[in-house]
């Protein structure tokens, strides 16, 4: 999942860019508005975590701007205001939750999980395809009760294609969802890595999840 950080505290920025990296996340970050804004006008965020107080423009401009142009991802307000009339404002101008600092980073990880559920209209941490399920909160990966190890990139594309199941997903929407700006790798990286998954997830198995649509992309889908 790719995720946008705006906070113009630099350090903080850099601390929470590196615990969602950490967690598998692509992180797109940047420390004032005025970037958010053209980051958010650039790419296909599945989530923005949005700074209140920053230079440039601030956190509730960027979210009336990107609302008033369609923007649809879950955006989350991290601030130092804790009124309730500035959480009011902020939920009023499109935010979908809101953390006032200073937070705990498992909060922040536990808020970001529910947003991306309700944008994959998934009702717990669990994924299910199949006899596949995936703990979005633990990492775990299963299998008929066999537990499957999985790169944080490898767990990443599995949990986008599982929120999507059943929808074809081309290489160009896996890249904008999975990785970052900053990526310069093989052109090839999709394919590769849904290889790496269709050993680990379908080898052995006489039903296979993950299918190749020849000329749109990949897809995971029981049944067939």
């Amino acid at each position: 999942m790719r995720v946008l950080v705006a906070e113009d505290e630099q350090e903080l920025c850099r601390i929470i860019s590196r615990r969602l990296e950490d967690e598998g996340y692509a992180v797109d970050s940047v420390t004032d508005g005025g970037a958010a804004a053209e980051y958010l006008a650039s790419a296909d965020y599945d989530i923005a975590v949005l700074d209140i107080m920053m230079p440039v423009k601030d956190g509730l401009q960027v979210l009336r701007e990107y609302r008033a142009s369609g923007g649809s991802a879950p955006v989350l307000f991290l601030t130092a205001r804790d009124a309730v009339s500035d959480r009011v404002t902020g939920l009023d101008s499109g935010a979908d939750d809101y953390l006032v600092k200073p937070f705990s980073f498992p909060e922040l990880l536990a808020r970001i999980r529910v947003l991306l559920r309700r944008k994959g209209e998934a009702r717990s941490n669990i994924l299910s395809v199949g006899d596949l399920s995936l703990d979005i909160a633990s990492h775990r990966v299963m299998r008929r009760g066999r537990e499957i190890e999985l790169s944080a990139k490898e767990f990443s594309i599995l949990e986008y294609m599982m929120l999507n199941e059943g929808r074809i997903l081309g290489r160009e929407s896996f890249r904008s969802h999975i990785w970052s700006w900053d990526y310069d790798g093989e052109s090839n990286v999709v394919d590769v890595y849904i290889r790496f998954l269709r050993k680990k997830i379908d080898d052995g198995f006489d039903e296979k999840l993950i299918h190749t649509v020849r000329g749109a992309g990949y897809m995971i889908k029981a049944g067939q």
